[in-house]
């Protein structure tokens, strides 16, 4: 079946067809996650601490004992009706407090979901909140980033699948499936939805955390409407439908059937692969991946993205298999933090700023649909990262070669991509932070490339955002720059892309600061202050050398639906055009995590090579005057700086 690029209905019917199903393969082999290929075994995932640099045979997969299954059916428990060939029990349970989504699904610690029935009370909401027709007989994408309790939730999620009426389930091996190839296997195979276990760059781990979410038949987050319907139903929840069926192989490619409902577990990364090839000129990409004189590293953080990175890299395009970091999926993301910024990604960001550093880095993170791109001794924010791919899209990668549609970002994102949209007079669009928002527009044919602040980026190729094509979209205008360069020729750099981008658009000097796991209570007081001093401002005042022009806190209009949504993010912008801005942020799975953002454009060209943090200065100082954090929450220093 191959991908079509035409942007989809928001609504599809139902289907029967059903794609060929692979032969199984052999069983794994003690503790390495393997994905066999459909077609060679060019797809076959790095399986080897002894393929991996020196950096990323440092851990080895967490196999802790496992709980027992967390549905647990009474004996009280009565059979309901059936569909063809299952036996359906109804479980008696009863309403979970705390099961509210944020940003992007439901995220707690891992022994909160392994809870009885906690993890099955929102799957059932989730079912009573979507319409029948939304998911009778038809078929649902599950995946995950391969985190501990992934195998047993997967269980639990195609029980109550069944137990619904869902037709069939396609599931990647192993319950493995980075969000971006669940959005694009959703749009390929034209399924109803699919089921997201990832708590994206959370930590993993007995200890740590674990998420759920759900994406709709365009493969996007599941909108607001949907997400508030489910925590209703969470709160009178008195039953779970469950299929009496046994645990599926999930280690075996192929189909399980039970009566009229069926189990097909995919490869994880065929489908995400031939939409890569589609988007991007592979061969442009591979004169500069495997030319001698250019080298690049990716550092997969022990994440899901390990499963993509050789067949994309390596064996598409011809990188050395040593310029691939931690690509082994491990549960506990190789006891390290899969977040890809300059904290949690050190490893990298020395390497890159060490001598003889390779020309360009990269990582993503748990679930994979982050990024942070990095050149010699230089580190590109996200906010121009994704103002440079949309300047250089059209003349680098084929899928943009008529233009983009339109360009958005999410609000506390920097004002460089504004720039571009104005000088290349596309429409411009600015959003609450949430990948879903960007989905609607896309839907309605009107945004082509994206992101977000907080190490996001897309296009409409999907409706997530997707780490591995924001590093293959730098590639591309890498590749593009230096097409025409001989050996022994100096190349064209990251950084010299990014300077040359300053020099025609201005600099937008951008940081954020992060507050993770404050009290809930001093960090909701802190916002609350800030809208009361937000309601008492007025254009004109004085904020040390800041005149203001205007502070609100942001709402939204939806422009295709109408729909609104307030309170996004406090805001103070100041005549010259600098901005700070104060969010709580809704990925956590703990506590309130604050994020304050700072920034300030700089025309001048003289000034551009300034260090952020220092260039920012006084407007740092000034966003931790104004909002009194060390009072409010007894914070000295941010947990992360961006």
């Amino acid at each position: 079946m191959a991908f079509s690029l035409k942007p989809h209905h928001s609504r599809r019917l139902l289907h029967s067809s059903r794609a060929k199903i692979a032969q199984p393969s052999s069983s794994n082999a003690g503790n390495v996650v393997a994905f066999p290929p459909p077609v060679s075994s060019s797809l076959s995932v790095l399986s080897s601490s002894a393929a991996q640099p020196a950096a990323a045979a440092k851990s080895t997969p967490v196999r802790a004992p496992r709980s027992p299954l967390v549905v647990r059916a009474s004996s009280s428990a009565a059979a309901i009706a059936e569909p063809e060939g299952i036996k359906i029990n109804s479980v008696p349970t009863k309403p979970i407090e705390g099961q509210k989504t944020g940003t992007s699904g439901l995220r707690k610690k891992v022994k909160v979901f392994m809870q009885e029935n906690y993890l099955a009370n929102w799957i059932q909401a989730l079912f009573n909140s979507l319409p029948p027709e939304d998911y009778r007989n038809g078929v649902l994408v599950l995946g995950g980033d391969g985190r501990y309790f992934n195998r047993e939730a997967a269980q639990i999620i195609i029980k109550i699948a069944a137990g619904n009426g869902v037709g069939k389930i396609l599931v990647g091996q192993d319950g493995i499936m980075s969000t971006p190839a669940v959005s694009a296997v959703i749009r390929k195979r034209e399924a109803n939805g699919g089921f997201i276990m990832s708590a994206s760059h959370n930590p993993g781990g007995p200890e740590y955390d674990w998420g759920i979410k759900f994406n709709y038949n365009s493969g996007q987050p599941a909108p607001e409407s949907i997400t508030d319907k489910i925590y209703g139903n969470t709160l009178s929840i008195s039953e779970i439908k469950m299929a009496d069926i046994v645990d599926v192989d999930l280690s075996r490619l192929g189909t399980t059937k039970f009566g009229n409902f069926s189990v097909e577990v995919v490869n994880p990364v065929s489908d995400y692969l031939e939409l890569m090839e589609n988007v991007f000129d592979f061969q442009l990409i591979k004169t500069l991946v495997s030319r001698p004189d250019f080298r690049f590293i990716f550092d997969a953080m022990h994440a899901v993205t390990g499963a993509y990175a050789k067949p994309i890299f390596v064996d598409k395009l011809g990188a050395s298999l040593d310029s691939i970091s931690n690509g082994v999926p491990s549960e506990d993301f190789g006891h390290g933090h899969p977040d890809p910024n300059l904290t949690y990604a050190k490893d990298l960001v020395d390497i890159m700023y060490g001598e003889n550093a390779p020309d360009f880095g990269a990582a993503s993170d748990g679930d994979g649909d982050r990024n942070m791109i990095l050149g010699k001794g230089f580190f590109i924010t996200p906010s121009d990262s994704v103002a440079i791919i949309a300047a250089n899209a059209q003349q680098s990668i084929p899928y943009f070669h008529n233009g983009a549609k339109g360009l958005a970002r999410s609000m506390p994102t920097s004002g460089a991509l504004d720039r571009v949209a104005q000088k290349l007079n596309l429409p411009f669009f600015e959003v609450p932070t949430g990948w879903k928002f960007f989905g609607n527009l896309m839907d309605a044919g009107k945004l082509s490339i994206c992101g977000e602040e907080s190490f996001g980026t897309g296009s409409d190729h999907i409706r997530e955002k997707d780490g591995i094509w924001a590093v293959l979209a730098w590639l591309s205008i890498l590749a593009y720059c230096n097409k025409d360069k001989k050996p022994g020729e100096q190349l064209v750099s990251v950084s010299d892309i990014a300077k040359e981008h300053w020099a025609t658009y201005g600099r937008n000097f951008f940081s954020r600061y992060d507050y993770e796991e404050c009290e809930s209570e001093g960090a909701n007081k802190m916002v609350e202050y800030l809208r009361d001093l937000v309601s008492k401002s007025k254009e004109g005042e004085k904020y040390g050398d800041y005149i203001l022009q205007f502070a609100d806190d942001f709402t939204y209009t939806d422009p295709v639906d109408g729909s609104v949504v307030s309170k996004q993010g406090v805001r103070f912008v100041f005549t010259d055009g600098s901005r700070i801005i104060y969010r709580l942020s809704g990925t956590g799975s703990a506590g309130a995590t604050i994020r304050i953002y700072i920034e300030q454009f700089e025309s001048d060209a003289s000034r551009h090579d300034v260090d952020a943090q220092i260039a920012l200065k006084p407007l740092i100082d000034l966003a931790l005057s104004i909002s009194k954090l060390k009072e409010f929450t007894g914070r000295e220093k941010p947990t992360v700086i961006t």
